[in-house]
C-alpha cells in the first residue's frame, strides 16, 4: 500500500480522533497511515521522509501550538536550518481553532508558514476548521478531498502506473495544491475505482425516506426541534456516515473493596490534594453573576506559582447526571462493580487501543464520575452509532437525519449550539439504549479545568486564591432543566458549609466547619508574568472575573516595593470594567488600596449597566472605552517606553474588542494605516509584550 505519513498534535484529543479517523478511512482508498503523535521525534524523521505528510493541529491558549508541539515547533524554528532543509517534502495540513479568539488557527499556521519557510510544499490546500461553527463543516470535506490529492501526488512521483480513469482526472487537476472543494467530487471516483470489497466500510449508506404519508401528517405540524424534523430534511434520501467499528469489550465484575483515589485521573502533571482554607462571596445575592474566592491551604505541599500562573482543579461530573445515566442503562444497581476493558478480538478499527483516561479496575460510579465527559456534545460518529442501538424506527430515524450530510444545519442548531450532551440525547430517544462500551468509545476524557491564581505567595505565603464566576445555563433540549458548569457547580456545593457572605468578604473567619479538598495539579508554565525589570510600565485589563491574575500582580508588587523602598518601579494600569458598582464591583477595596498607596497608579473604572456616574467612573462603559479615552497614554507606554499590556477574561467579545481598540489606538496615535498597527501589534505578541489569559 502507498504510505504516508500522519502526525497529530493535540491538546485534548480532538487533533487525534480526527487523524485517527484518517489512518482508518485511508485504507479503504487504498492508502497506508503511518499515524504517530508530533512529540513522537523518535518514530519519524521529517529530515529523510520521502512519503507525503499529513498533520492534523490543533490550537491552544492564546493561538499556541498544543503542548505535544512545542519540541516540534521549536526545532523547525532553529534560525540555523537552511531555507531548502525540508525542500524534498509534501505535505498537507488541516488546522483546528476556534474563531472566537483573536488567534484563530494559529498553531497550524504558525506549523505551516515554518515548513514553507524551510522549503516544504503543499500538494493539498490547508484547512482551518471552526470549532465556533463546527468543525465538521470543514474537516468533513478536508477529509473527503484527501483522498485525490494523495492519488495525485503518489501518480505525479510514480509515472504512468495507471492509466485508468484516475490518471486522466489527474492530469486535468492543477499542479498547484489542490483544493478540498475540487477533490471531494474527485475522492468519489477514486473510492469506486478503488474499494474492491463494495466499499463496506466507507460507502455513503442511503437511507430511504420514511413513509411521505407519515411525513406529512405527523410532522408537518410540528416545528423542527431535536427530536422532529420538517420537510425537506425529513422526506429526504440521506447520505449518513458509515458506523464507526466497535472495539471496545467491556466487563462488569463484582468489586473486592478497593477504594479509587481520583489522583489517577491525571496522567502527567503531579496532583496535590490541599484543603479550602476560605471561601467569599464578593457579589451581592442581587448580581447577575455569583463570583466566588476560595482560597487554597497550599503550605504543606512542594506546590508553588507565580502571579499570572494557572493550575487545573480536578472535578467530578454532577452527581444527579452520573446517577441518571446509571438508571438510564439500567446499571444503578451495579454502580460499584468494576470496569474491566478489553479491545475486541475482531474490531475492524485499525490501531485500536483502550482509552488512556480508563483507570485500571475502577468502579461503574467512579468511571462516569472523574474519567468521561459526559457534558460533551456528541459528534456525529457517535450519533450514528446510537441510531443504530435505538429501538423506535421514527427516532432512529431522527438520529440518523442529525448525523447525516441533508441534515447539517440541524445538527448545528439542535445539537451543537444548544449544548446538547448524552443525557439530553436519552432523554429525547427514549428507546435509545447504547452499551456501556460504546459510551467509553465516543465520550472523551473528563479535562480538569484551570483557573488563573488570583493571589502572590509574598502576600500570602502558603495560600493560593482563585475566583470564579458560578456558571447557570437553561438546557432545553427536551425539556427545561436549570444546570450548572461542571467545575463551579461543584465548587460552589463543596465550599456552602464555610461560605462568607457578601458583607464579610475582609473578615478572615468564617464559618467553622470541616474544611473541604479539592485535587489541583499546576499547568504548563505560561509567560503571563510580570516584567522581569519591575521599572517597566504595564497596562492590565481584566473586566468581571478577568481581574484575577492583576491582584497577583498588585500583591507581589506591594511586597516588593516595601522590599526594595529605594528601587524605580513603572506604571501600572488597571482597566476593570463590571456591570454595576454597588453590586460586582470585585475587589473594590484592594483596588482602592493599591492606588492610595501608590502600587497601582491609574486605576480606570467602566460600570455597563449603571447610569449614575461614580467617583472613578467616566463615560466609558467598557474597558476598550476607557483604553480609548487614554489612547495617547497607552500608545506611550507600548511605542514609547516599552510597556507590556496584559488581557485577561471573555475571548468571545471582549478580547476582539480590546484587540480592536489596540489596532485603532496605534493607528491614530502613529498616523499609519490599520494594517501596519495591526503589524504592530503582531510585532508585541511576538515580543511577549501583548499578553493574553482568555478563555
Amino acid at each position: 500500500m502507498r504510505r504516508f505519513l500522519l502526525l497529530y498534535a493535540t491538546q485534548r484529543g480532538q487533533a487525534k480522533a480526527i487523524a485517527e479517523e484518517i489512518s482508518e478511512k485511508a485504507v479503504t482508498y487504498g492508502f497506508s497511515a503511518d499515524l504517530h503523535c508530533i512529540s513522537e521525534s523518535d518514530k519519524y524523521d521529517l529530515k529523510t521522509e520521502t512519503a507525503p505528510l499529513v498533520m492534523v493541529v490543533s490550537t491552544t491558549g492564546n493561538g499556541d501550538p498544543p503542548d505535544t508541539a512545542r519540541k516540534f515547533v521549536k526545532a523547525i524554528k532553529d534560525k540555523t536550518l537552511p531555507p531548502d532543509f525540508l525542500a524534498h517534502l509534501r505535505y498537507g495540513l488541516l488546522g483546528l481553532g476556534d474563531s472566537e479568539y483573536t488567534y484563530f488557527c494559529n498553531g497550524g499556521k504558525v506549523i505551516d508558514k515554518r515548513l514553507q519557510e524551510l522549503g516544504a510544499q503543499r500538494f493539498y490546500d490547508t484547512g482551518h476548521a471552526d470549532d465556533c461553527v463546527g468543525l465538521e463543516l470543514v474537516v468533513e470535506p478536508w477529509i473527503n478531498g484527501l483522498w485525490a490529492a494523495l492519488e495525485k501526488h503518489f501518480l505525479s512521483n510514480r509515472g504512468r502506473e495507471d492509466t485508468s480513469e484516475t490518471l486522466t482526472m489527474a492530469s486535468h487537476a492543477s499542479r498547484d495544491a489542490v483544493t478540498p472543494e475540487l477533490l471531494h467530487v474527485e475522492s468519489q471516483v477514486g473510492l469506486l475505482k478503488l474499494d474492491d470489497s463494495g466499499g463496506k466500510a466507507a460507502k455513503v449508506l442511503e437511507q430511504n425516506a420514511v413513509n411521505s404519508n407519515q411525513s406529512s401528517t405527523l410532522i408537518v405540524d410540528f416545528e423542527a426541534s431535536l427530536t422532529h424534523s420538517v420537510p425537506p430534511l425529513s422526506q429526504a434520501s440521506l447520505n449518513i456516515p458509515s458506523l464507526p467499528p466497535e472495539y471496545l469489550e467491556v466487563h462488569l465484575e463484582e468489586a473486592l473493596g478497593q477504594e479509587e483515589s481520583h489522583a489517577s485521573v491525571s496522567l502527567v502533571d503531579p496532583v496535590f490534594h490541599v484543603p479550602v482554607s476560605k471561601a467569599v462571596q464578593l457579589t451581592t445575592n442581587d448580581a447577575i453573576k455569583t463570583t466566588l474566592l476560595i482560597e487554597l491551604d497550599i503550605s504543606k505541599t512542594d506546590f508553588s506559582y507565580q502571579p499570572g500562573d494557572a493550575f487545573n482543579v480536578i472535578c467530578p461530573n454532577s452527581d444527579s447526571e452520573v446517577q441518571f445515566l446509571l438508571q438510564r442503562l439500567q446499571l444503578a444497581d451495579r454502580r460499584e462493580h468494576h470496569v474491566a476493558v478489553t479491545i475486541k478480538a475482531d474490531t475492524r478499527k485499525k490501531g485500536a487501543a483502550l482509552p488512556q483516561h480508563v483507570p485500571e479496575r475502577c468502579s461503574l460510579q467512579f468511571l462516569l464520575t472523574w474519567c468521561l465527559e459526559i457534558r460533551a456534545v456528541p459528534k456525529k460518529a457517535f450519533l450514528r452509532a446510537l441510531a443504530d442501538h435505538t429501538g423506535d424506527s421514527a427516532e432512529r430515524r431522527r438520529l440518523q437525519e442529525l448525523c447525516s450530510r441533508q441534515g447539517a444545519a440541524d445538527y448545528t442548531r439542535f445539537v451543537r449550539e444548544a449544548g446538547a450532551c448524552l443525557s439530553d440525547l436519552l432523554r429525547a430517544f427514549p428507546s435509545c439504549q447504547p452499551p456501556l462500551g460504546l459510551l467509553l468509545e465516543h465520550l472523551p476524557k473528563l479535562q480538569p479545568r484551570p483557573y488563573s491564581c488570583a493571589s502572590s505567595s509574598l502576600f500570602h505565603p502558603g495560600k493560593l486564591h482563585f475566583i470564579f464566576n458560578i456558571v447557570e445555563f437553561l438546557s432545553n433540549t427536551t425539556e427545561v432543566i436549570l444546570r450548572r458548569g461542571v467545575c463551579t457547580g461543584w465548587l460552589a456545593t463543596l465550599v456552602e458549609s464555610i461560605l462568607q457572605p457578601y458583607m464579610c468578604a475582609n473578615h478572615v473567619d468564617g464559618k467553622k466547619a470541616l474544611a473541604p479538598k479539592i485535587s489541583i495539579s499546576p499547568r504548563t508554565t505560561n509567560s503571563f508574568h510580570l516584567p522581569n525589570d519591575p521599572s517597566v510600565p504595564i497596562i492590565m485589563v481584566g473586566p468581571g472575573a478577568g481581574v484575577a491574575p492583576f491582584i497577583g500582580f498588585l500583591q507581589h508588587r506591594e511586597k516588593l516595593q516595601e522590599q526594595h523602598p529605594g528601587g524605580h518601579f513603572g506604571a501600572t494600569w488597571l482597566f476593570f470594567g463590571c456591570r454595576h458598582k454597588e453590586r460586582d464591583y470585585l475587589f473594590r477595596d484592594e483596588l482602592r488600596h493599591f492606588l492610595k498607596c501608590g502600587v497601582l497608579t491609574h486605576l480606570e473604572v467602566s460600570f455597563s449597566r449603571d447610569v449614575a456616574v461614580g467617583e472613578e467612573e467616566g463615560p466609558a462603559k467598557y474597558v476598550q472605552d476607557s483604553l480609548q479615552r487614554h489612547s495617547k497614554q497607552v500608545a506611550g507606554v507600548l511605542l514609547q517606553d516599552s510597556g507590556y499590556v496584559y488581557v485577561c477574561g471573555d475571548a468571545k467579545n471582549m478580547a476582539k474588542d480590546v484587540h480592536d481598540a489596540l489596532v485603532e489606538i496605534i493607528s491614530r496615535e502613529t498616523g499609519v494605516e490599520k494594517l501596519e498597527a495591526m503589524k504592530t501589534l503582531a510585532t508585541l505578541k511576538e515580543e511577549k509584550r501583548y499578553l493574553q489569559d482568555i478563555w
